[in-house]
């Protein structure tokens, strides 16, 4: 695989393709629908919800923490986390922008058979 040259983008551009890397895998998007859903901390409930294995779990926690998208905290053996309500509005805002920024095609620019 080459080199991404993330240097060439702008800071906008390559927080933009790091977030959707992060989102971009299913069970990163259910552990944060979960969060959203019941709207508190969870601590070592995920396993049972999403049917995956604990390690599996923990990796996919560990990107979305990295990545902002929940913070947590250790007390004992558990582990808790729950959405970072500023992290959640800054990428709410940066993917509504991105999407805001984009205006639809002009159907008849690329000819009848295109955009059906």
């Amino acid at each position: 695989m080459g080199i991404s040259k993330t240097e060439l983008f702008t800071k906008k551009q390559n927080e933009l393709a790091n977030i959707a890397r992060v989102l971009g895998h299913p069970a990163r998007i259910a552990i944060l629908q979960h969060l959203v859903k019941i709207n508190a901390c969870i601590c070592n409930d995920l396993v049972a919800e999403l049917g995956l294995a604990q390690p599996t779990i923990s990796q996919h926690l560990k990107e979305l923490k990295q990545m902002g998208f929940i913070q947590g905290s250790i007390e004992g053996t558990s582990v808790c986390y729950c959405i970072d309500p500023k992290a959640w509005e800054k990428y709410k805002k940066l993917f509504g922008d991105f999407f805001a920024d984009i205006t639809p095609i002009d159907k008849s620019c690329c000819g009848p058979d295109c955009c059906n």
